[in-house]
């Protein structure tokens, strides 16, 4: 092993536990063999920032709107010719599947006629790994789809799939916060990223699918070791070089929880952790909710790894930071308290610490406030001066200890138009800034 890769091993080996309600943690563990492997991804892709804006939210027109959710996923429709596997933690595409909904169905009914139309004849093979059975793709399989549904209970005691991810032709990919949920394309407000025509990253994220369709099966259980063939070499300390748009970046896909990792996997909090403690100049998060505990498992304790990164580089490193957090009928109680404690830093007299929390509410009119689970900002995302963070869960303990979830990571420098990353700075200053964010000591 050259002398770069020793010092690098000698440093991921000597990353201290974090005891963390009771139970140590190691951040940063990786296999051994994937700090060596030469890996090289030579194929020239596409990558596209994807969002949903529900209706009646409008910014002014300098603004910038990327492609929407509904469109992301028609194009994987229209593209793929063989194989396409679905991850999802719910299904609800079709406006009767709600108690109440109004004439904003249409994209989601329309997503399902065409999954429908392709598994029917037989143009494509149709695999949904889903977190429960419902009408939506009991309908899918009556035309063919294979459907499995993890037992979260059985195999973790806790947790659910909570992943949102579209692979086809194991060369383009979706991964972002929009479930298979009408709601998802017209009354919430999602963020995602689109992949084509890469196959580099296509195969790594089916190799995540394969561990949902294995531990789909009833008589599954979580194995000691994952079979070589589910390994990766594309991780935080190897990923993939890759040439998309017209520009370069370095991407890698984490996944959740630790047992669901296969060999070369980087798990979700390592990638978040690494992301954060990467940042020279700023942080920008928007994240549905934030809570550093553990909500839905017991014993409920105290979780604070992310929390206390975010203070650790903020009062150490002088990293400006600014939280988004989502204000909705649903929002948990505990997390104002949290969201403030955080925000207060900035008060400090002696030490400049920029850290600011703001919560988004999205506007409803009478008839919207009536569909239910809807009038949110869904999204989980993390941007820097270095990373991209694109994942499907929400900031608490319970989705990085127990719930399937995947995070795209893209690390780039400013350069290109068509860079990933500063797009993602414009939509997150486009939001922050805008009439619907106000800072959390208003709540």
């Amino acid at each position: 092993m050259p002398s770069s890769g020793i010092k690098m091993l000698l440093t991921i080996m000597s990353m201290v536990f974090l005891v963390v309600t009771g139970e140590p943690q190691l951040i940063y563990k990786f296999d051994i063999p994937n700090l060596v492997k030469d890996f090289k991804c030579t194929e020239t892709c596409k990558f596209t920032l994807v969002e949903s804006m529900p209706e009646n939210l409008t910014y002014p027109a300098f603004e910038p709107i990327m492609m929407s959710t509904y469109k992301a996923h028609k194009r994987i429709l229209e593209k793929v010719k063989k194989t396409l596997y679905l991850s999802s933690c719910y299904w609800s595409l079709v406006g009767t599947d709600t108690d109440y909904h109004d004439y904003s169905s249409a994209e989601g009914e329309d997503i399902l006629k065409h999954l429908y139309d392709l598994t029917k004849d037989g143009t494509i093979s149709l695999k949904i790994a889903q977190n429960n059975t419902n009408k939506d793709t009991q309908m899918l399989e009556s035309v063919g789809a294979e459907v499995r549904t993890p037992d979260f209970k059985r195999l973790l005691h806790y947790g659910i799939l909570h992943t949102k991810m579209w692979v086809a032709d194991n060369a383009h990919v979706y991964i972002g916060s929009a479930n298979f949920d009408w709601r998802s394309y017209t009354q919430t407000k999602e963020t995602g990223v689109l992949i084509e025509d890469c196959p580099c990253l296509g195969e790594d994220a089916a190799k995540i699918f394969e561990v949902y369709w294995y531990l789909g099966n009833p008589n599954s259980h979580i194995p000691q070791h994952w079979p070589a063939n589910l390994s990766t070499a594309i991780n935080v300390s190897n990923p993939a070089v890759l040439n998309y748009n017209d520009t370069n970046g370095e991407v890698y896909i984490s996944s959740s929880p630790p047992q669901f990792c296969t060999t070369g996997r980087t798990g979700d909090i390592d990638a978040i952790v690494n992301v954060i403690r990467s940042a020279k100049k700023f942080i920008y998060i928007s994240v549905m909710d934030y809570l550093p505990e553990i909500l839905y498992a017991e014993p409920r304790v105290y979780w604070p790894i992310i929390d206390q990164e975010l203070r650790n580089i903020a009062f150490n490193d002088g990293v400006q930071v600014y939280l988004l957090a989502s204000h909705w009928q649903h929002t948990i109680e505990d997390m104002y308290a949290f969201l403030r404690s955080l925000d207060e830093l900035h008060t400090t007299k002696f030490h400049k610490i920029d850290i600011h929390v703001k919560l988004f509410t999205v506007p409803a009119d009478e008839s919207q406030k009536k569909i239910p689970y809807s009038r949110v900002n869904h999204s989980k995302y993390m941007v820097t001066d270095q990373h991209a963070y694109i994942g499907t869960s929400n900031w608490s303990g319970d989705y990085f200890k127990y719930t399937g979830g995947v995070g795209f990571i893209l690390k780039q420098s400013d350069g290109a138009s068509s860079n990933l990353r500063q797009q993602l700075v414009q939509l997150f200053l486009r939001d922050w800034n805008s009439e619907y964010s106000k800072y959390v000591y208003r709540f």
